[in-house]
């Protein structure tokens, strides 16, 4: 009983990895500002990220099954219930990143080159005198950021408490009423939870390369969630119904709708990525299309590794294989074939993360502009994902020690215990 409710000794291991791989990682980060290298400041925001974006992916999965009333997937959305207590976490793992900005005098912006005014650009001008930052300054500076970042966290954690709030008193009284109730939480927190996350996404990840602005971004982080989300989903199911409380419930007809969201947000995250390239090649606007020219050539005019990493890792491994794999109705139920797919799209998720974040780093000056940061996974990054993720894992597991891993006083248990293709 204790491993279906969430082992304490496993959680506690968890706990340890984490806190052993954070403790890792912070040394780089310490070593990073010490040096004034900001590889492995971005290693941290890579394992924050990862993390960062499956939880929100799982906190809209949640909120969108509550507003169908959906029945099939409600012994899975207990299991989202538990990972969405990893946020508080979350916010803490980011502190770091925002304490920077306040304290580390030397360069502020070693991130985010925005914060530090005497930052100097390509071309020698400094960022306090590039007009492109004069007009966004009102958006773009430290008092208004860390307000947003504040903002953004409290509405997570607080959505997130909300709906578990809802769901697990349900298990303690039996009334139907907060099933109620966490419908109209959801039915209010997605399209809000859809604006803060779209602002979220240009803080984090696009005003890194602040000169640039893209209106797809929003849409493409929410995209990348959500398939890190249902892959995130499908493994827990999995390791679940092997060795866990899902045991003969979680069953071929849960397989296979996960499956098909699965395919459903590949084809998705496509369209909108091919968007938003689409739309900045067709406007050639230079402060646009610089942001694709980096990831493409380098100062030699010759494709870098990121031409690379963009064809064969997000095109074709991103995309078309887990859209063909998917296509096929018995990779979809097989429990085994659907596990291997979704650790492939976790895998490519992190590439997409990487396309789009380490860029965004000069390494030198040069005749035809600034030489960016190639691609390379270094062990800090390693030791974030692992540390990061470890304290994900003990929030999950600890939840589970407080609600019965199946919801058995849902009024719509029933449908989801016998459902059926």
């Amino acid at each position: 009983m204790s491993a279906q409710r969430g082992s304490p000794g496993f959680s506690w291991l968890a706990l340890l990895v984490g806190l052993v791989g954070l403790g890792i990682a912070g040394m780089g980060f310490y070593q990073g500002l010490q040096e004034g290298n900001a590889r492995p400041i971005v290693s941290w925001l890579i394992g924050f990220s990862f993390w960062f974006s499956m939880g929100i992916g799982m906190l809209f999965i949640t909120m969108i099954w509550y507003v169908f009333g959906a029945s099939w997937p409600i012994i899975i959305r207990r299991q989202l219930e538990h990972a969405l207590s990893a946020f508080p976490w979350l916010a803490l793992v980011f502190l770091p990143l925002l304490l920077v900005g306040w304290f580390y005098h030397e360069n502020p912006g070693i991130l985010w080159k925005w914060l530090n005014p005497d930052y100097v650009l390509p071309g020698g001008e400094t960022v306090g005198d590039d007009v492109l930052y004069i007009k966004k300054a009102a958006f773009l500076n430290k008092d208004f950021f860390t307000i947003r970042v504040a903002f953004y966290f409290s509405f997570w954690c607080a959505w997130a408490f909300m709906l578990r709030r809802c769901s697990f008193q349900m298990e303690r009284d039996g009334n139907a009423c907060w099933d109620g109730r966490a419908h109209n939480i959801s039915a209010i927190g997605i399209p809000l939870c859809a604006l803060i996350t779209t602002f979220a996404a240009f803080d984090f990840f696009m005003s890194l390369s602040y000169h640039w602005f893209s209106t797809m971004y929003g849409v493409w982080f929410f995209a990348t969630s959500m398939r890190a989300g249902l892959a995130g989903t499908v493994i827990i199911c999995y390791l679940l119904s092997t060795r866990g409380s899902l045991k003969g419930i979680y069953n071929q007809a849960h397989r296979y709708d996960l499956g098909s969201l699965c395919f459903t947000f590949t084809v998705f995250w496509a369209y909108i990525t091919f968007c938003q390239y689409f739309l900045i090649y067709n406007a050639n606007i230079p402060e646009e299309t610089f942001w694709f020219n980096i990831r493409e050539l380098g100062a030699d005019w010759l494709k870098n590794s990121w031409w690379w990493i963009g064809l064969f890792g997000l095109i074709f491994g991103y995309f078309f294989i887990p859209f063909f794999y998917l296509l096929i109705y018995t990779n979809k139920i097989n429990p085994k074939r659907l596990l291997a797919i979704c650790i492939w799209i976790l895998s490519f998720h992190i590439i997409d993360l990487y396309f789009n974040i380490v860029p965004a780093q000069k390494v030198a000056d040069n005749t035809v502009g600034f030489t960016v940061r190639e691609f390379s996974v270094t062990p800090w990054d390693i030791a974030s994902l692992i540390g990061v993720g470890g304290i994900c894992t003990w929030a999950f597991m600890r939840s589970m020690r407080k609600a019965a891993p199946i919801p058995i006083r849902d009024p719509r248990i029933l449908g989801s215990i016998h459902h059926h293709e």
